[in-house]
């Protein structure tokens, strides 16, 4: 997608959903550390969320040190969040015409397109070599429920096709995992039950939780990413992907030498 399309990305219709600040929420909080336990401890020094919403996971990272600057691009945005949001260390943007991170995040981005590939493709082309890239998807096409439909989703993915059309778009891939493997169970249950009902309204299922409840599915889902997320390439909600833009051969060369 070229820079200067105005396709929608964001997921505002989610945060918006679970009621009051994301960042409190148990999916993003969860999530959030998805994240930062797949990018590592390499220091970031400029971060690109693409489809951004209300940049929840830049924020994140940023206010733990883990990257020096974000840029958060979605055009979606109004000028009077622009204005609000904006800080030191953190830029709103509906548009950028130079991709100049070390770090590029797609998080719950290309499910929204009917080209992931060309979405993909145009940042990768844009990026420099080396450039990671972290993609988050919802997992398995049999999960798709009336949450899709609201989201105005195009697809689920799998892993597979997730690092198929990640390398279709020029892009090396690193590591792909599935995330809330531990609702997978019940999740599967609830969709495919409500999926034999007669077709309702289209709503999200990511609600907001009493306190308790809030504090236990972040603990569940710490203990899933310290014991299951490594190694869980069989069944989830989510699928990650970590990728990376091919360095040259000479600069791959010259980094090996130097190794």
């Amino acid at each position: 997608m070229a820079a200067g399309s105005n396709e929608k990305l964001m997921d505002i219709k989610e945060e918006k959903s679970v009621g009051g600040d994301p960042s409190t929420h148990w999916y993003y909080i969860s999530k959030g550390r998805a994240i930062k336990s797949l990018l590592g401890g390499k220091p970031i020094k400029k971060l690109l969320d693409v489809g951004a919403g209300s940049g929840v996971f830049t924020k994140m990272l940023v206010d733990e040190g883990l990257a020096a600057h974000g840029v958060c691009v979605d055009p979606g945005y109004e000028d009077e969040f622009v204005g609000a949001r904006r800080t030191d260390k953190i830029d709103y943007l509906r548009v950028v015409e130079t991709v100049d991170a070390d770090t590029i995040l797609m998080i719950d981005v290309i499910e929204h397109v009917d080209d992931d590939v060309a979405l993909v493709s145009d940042y990768a082309a844009r990026a420099a070599p080396g450039t990671r890239f972290l993609f988050s998807v919802p997992a398995f096409q049999f999960l798709w429920s009336s949450h899709d439909e609201f989201l105005e989703h195009r697809r689920r993915y799998t892993l597979a096709s997730l690092q198929k059309t990640v390398e279709a778009a020029g892009l090396t891939t690193l590591q792909t995992r599935y995330f809330f493997g531990m609702l997978f169970p019940a999740a599967a249950v609830m969709r495919l039950a409500e999926n034999k009902k007669p077709q309702g309204a289209a709503t999200s299922q990511l609600k907001s939780a009493p306190g308790w409840l809030n504090r236990s599915l972040v603990a569940m889902h710490d203990l899933e990413r310290r014991v299951l997320f490594p190694f869980n390439r069989l069944a989830g909600v989510t699928a990650f992907c970590l990728a990376e833009k091919p360095m040259r051969a000479e600069r791959l060369a010259q980094k090996q030498s130097a190794a």
